[in-house]
């Protein structure tokens, strides 16, 4: 474990000198249930939403702290600054931004075929980025109750940054598993969320064929000072338990699991999306999925509303290499609201209706779409109590 110089705080910071970096270790981030924040974190009402107005966790202030390190030293293909960003006029609330180098200057995706494609380790991954690119490992402190065991999980700086904070969470990368959603990643997921007090430290994951560009098993997390549609955008249940509803607001309908907090609750949770996207993936239906702070299932709520977890499942048609031809590339930002727009042009010219236009052709023909819901609410009937 890296310490700070003069310190027995644990340090995220690099040493000064880059030939320091391979001996220096990766520093562990150990965290308990406690830091596991579920009430009273929400939007504020008029100030603005930025990191430095709103109070930080010890997980914000060592992602934060290590990042604008890495910033600092270089590591990044291009360096993110304020981003130039609108709210688009109309009901759904799009929140665009402008990031042109991103468009520009980011990894070409690697050449995937199929949603099942294993882990060639030939192909760019994880265990081939330099030593300063991992800010730390992720280590849940154990409590002495039968929880399940927590694998090591880096965090590691997404170098084509679409935001603040931008980082990947890579499960054991030496372990070359292919980008599947496995229940320990999607748990390191939830908990990084709970372990944020910004009510924008939003968690994401895109299937291969759903526009992952590396087949490597990896999450996104990032932070964006916005509100989102899909936090308190209604929905109905589609099962009797109400495990799974159905998220029916623009701009594309997806299935919605919601816990109000850590304990069993997120872990039966963890186990119906993990069933869900492995029912996808056993079919070739490309997916993404989207975790937030948000409100209850049901009716409209504010999105000052952020009592529980919100997880959001898309099946959309698969989309293999690189898309040149709209404003934007639908994942899973993008279905969550969240638009990184591409040109300037774009950027000035963008409406609603073309924004849902983008979004709505990437989905799965609705007769199609009408069998994955049958096939997942049969899934859910499926759960023991």
């Amino acid at each position: 474990m890296a310490v700070a110089y003069g310190s027995k705080e644990t340090s995220y910071l690099l040493p000064p000198n880059p030939e320091d970096w391979e001996e220096y270790g990766i520093p562990d981030f150990v965290y308990g249930q406690k830091e596991l924040a579920v009430e009273g974190i929400q939007w504020p009402r008029n100030a603005p939403s930025t990191l430095s107005s709103l109070p930080l966790s010890r997980f914000d202030s060592a992602l934060c702290s290590a990042w604008r390190q890495r910033v600092e030293l270089g590591l990044f293909r291009y360096r993110l600054e304020d981003l130039q960003t609108q709210t688009l006029p109309g009901s759904v609330g799009f929140v665009a931004q402008l990031n042109v180098e991103r468009g520009v200057q980011r990894r070409r995706p690697q050449n995937i075929k199929s949603v099942r494609q294993e882990f060639d380790p030939e192909q760019f991954n994880f265990n081939k980025i330099r030593p300063g690119e991992v800010l730390f490992r992720l280590q849940r402190e154990s409590d002495g109750l039968a929880a399940p065991e927590q694998e090591d999980i880096l965090l590691v700086i997404n170098v084509s940054p679409l935001e603040w904070g931008h980082v990947l969470l890579v499960p054991e990368p030496a372990l070359g598993l292919p980008q599947r959603l496995l229940p320990g990643v999607l748990r390191a997921g939830l908990e990084a969320v709970l372990l944020s007090l910004h009510p924008g430290f939003r968690v994401g994951f895109n299937s291969l064929g759903g526009l992952a560009s590396v087949n490597h098993l990896h999450l996104h997390g990032y932070y964006l000072a916005h509100r989102l549609p899909v936090e308190g955008a209604p929905s109905t249940p589609l099962d009797l338990k109400g495990y799974v509803h159905l998220l029916q607001a623009l701009p594309a309908p997806g299935f919605l699991f919601y816990s109000s907090g850590p304990g069993p609750d997120l872990e039966a949770l963890i186990n119906r999306v993990c069933r869900a996207t492995d029912y996808l993936s056993d079919h070739e239906i490309a997916h993404n999925l989207f975790v937030t702070r948000g409100a209850p299932p049901g009716q409209a709520s504010s999105s000052s509303d952020l009592t529980g977890i919100r997880v959001i499942l898309w099946a959309r048609k698969s989309s293999f290499g690189i898309k040149e031809g709209g404003a934007f590339n639908v994942a899973l930002c993008e279905l969550a609201g969240h638009l990184p727009v591409k040109t300037s042009q774009d950027f000035s010219s963008l409406t609603e209706a073309a924004a849902v236009a983008l979004i709505q052709d990437c989905l799965l023909p609705q007769t199609q779409a009408d069998e994955v819901q049958a096939a997942l609410v049969a899934l859910m009937a499926q759960e023991e109590l």
